[in-house]
């Protein structure tokens, strides 16, 4: 998909990141008609969406594009439903934490794309491999609410690549008391792919504001 000049004519695009095929076709779908963005596909892990953003973010036309790290992931929380959503007020990895800019903005504006969609703000930890069982809790016992292996790399890369808004977006699609068998099962999970395509008009409402002079 090519990339465009930003929603006003002007400004940078906006780059949506994820790491699986199907979560690329639920992204792209729902950019129909919808201006100036580009979805890249990653490939599953940190060391690949490292390489994917940094490569794509270090050169034009996304020099200084907003990115938005986005997909599924596992939730950590007791209670929490796949079809849930999680919008990262910052990621967490290695020690390393990356905020997400305008956090509570982005939140605002899913909630409004998803009506009667469960809305989750907090830590979005990094791992490098799927979280089963008691790892699961050792996670949230460090105050995250939601993992995935792609999301802290996306944003740190990006920001290495220079100066721009970031954020992190995921559907759950694993959760304590609805736990995966493999990944692979992801495919199945035609509501998370329903609410995944359903939350790209928030985006781009977030990106709109990205555009904006700040004070």
């Amino acid at each position: 998909m090519g990339t465009e000049p930003g929603p006003d004519g002007s400004g940078p695009p906006l780059l949506i990141a994820c790491a699986l095929g199907i979560e690329r076709l639920a992204l792209r779908g729902g950019l129909t008609g919808r201006g100036a963005a580009r979805v890249l596909r990653t490939g599953m892990g940190p060391a690949n969406a490292e390489r994917a953003v940094l490569a794509a973010c270090s050169a034009e036309p996304l020099r200084t594009a907003a990115v938005i790290a986005s997909g599924f992931c596992a939730g950590l929380v007791p209670g929490m439903h796949p079809g849930d959503l999680v919008v990262a007020d910052r990621t967490s990895a290695g020690g390393v934490v990356t905020p997400c800019t305008d956090a509570a903005l982005l939140r605002e504006a899913v909630a409004r794309a998803v009506p009667g969609r469960t809305v989750h703000g907090g830590v979005l930890a990094g791992v490098d491999h799927v979280v089963r069982g008691p790892e699961r809790a050792l996670l949230e016992a460090t105050g995250a609410i939601a993992v995935d292996m792609e999301s802290a790399a996306t944003l740190g890369s990006a920001l290495r690549a220079g100066p721009r808004p970031v954020a992190a977006v995921r559907v759950v699609v694993d959760a304590p008391e609805h736990e995966l068998v493999r990944i692979g099962t992801v495919r199945g999970g035609i509501s998370a792919f329903r609410v995944l395509r359903a939350v790209l008009p928030a985006f781009h409402e977030w990106h709109r504001s990205s555009l904006l002079p700040r004070r």
